[in-house]
């Protein structure tokens, strides 16, 4: 396997710290397409992911965020499959599986849909106030004694 050297990204860029880990996860790769998913972006700051999870129910399915990771999992629970039918062709794979999506830290999940063995999930990118951009004011009068004023933070929208 392949390593990267990050050092002179590293050097010009503040707060990527997990990049290392990022690219990691996504160097990997996914050992199994099972099951098979869509990633979409619905509209300016929401997004869609659909997996199809054929055979499944909605009592099966767990989804959890937790901490810039979505895990979806499915396990088939005891007895739903020996409810004494006796399949000569098993085309619809019924196993268990986990799927993990690593998720910005503006990203937020807002829900989840299950339709025509499509398990739909919502998301949606919330950028708090202090991370939106936003104008420097400089001011053009030193200060008396020689350090450096104050300089306040304006919102683009109320500068404009």
């Amino acid at each position: 396997m392949r390593t990267f050297d990050f050092a002179p990204l590293l050097r010009s860029s503040i707060g990527f710290e997990n990049l290392n880990r990022l690219v990691d996860f996504a160097t990997r790769g996914e050992g199994d397409a099972y099951p098979p998913y869509n990633i979409e972006k619905v509209g300016e700051d929401t997004y869609r992911i659909s997996m199809a999870t054929a055979g499944f129910s909605r009592e099966e399915l767990d989804i959890t965020a937790q901490d810039n990771v979505l895990i979806v999992t499915g396990r088939a629970l005891e007895g739903a499959e020996g409810d004494g039918r006796e399949f000569l062709h098993r085309g619809i794979a019924k196993r268990a599986f986990e799927r993990r999506f690593q998720l910005a830290d503006t990203i937020k999940v807002t829900g989840a849909s299950y339709n025509d063995g499509l398990l739909d999930i919502q998301l949606v990118r919330e950028v708090p106030e202090h991370k939106k951009p936003r104008t420097i004011q400089i001011d053009s009068t030193p200060s008396s004694n020689g350090q450096p004023q104050q300089v306040d933070a304006v919102n683009d929208r109320q500068a404009a």
